[in-house]
């Protein structure tokens, strides 16, 4: 249940620095952050969810659905 959680705060937290990116795209103002900045840390948090799933799978705290066939 913790490692559900867990993802959940990652994609939650993926998705504001997306949204915190196009707010800097869209107001264009030379002195704010750069927007590679909230771009990196969206792909961090991207690569750390394939990684924990992967982990976690190979653990077995969650099990993948069953093949259809």
């Amino acid at each position: 249940m913790i490692i559900k959680l867990i993802l959940i705060g990652l994609v939650l937290f993926m998705a504001f620095n997306l949204f915190k990116a196009m707010m800097i795209m869209l107001k264009n103002e030379p002195d704010s952050h750069p927007m590679s900045k909230y771009i990196g840390k969206r792909l961090l948090a991207s690569a750390v969810i394939v990684t924990l799933i992967i982990l976690a799978i190979m653990t077995g705290l969650i099990t993948p659905n069953p093949r259809p066939y």
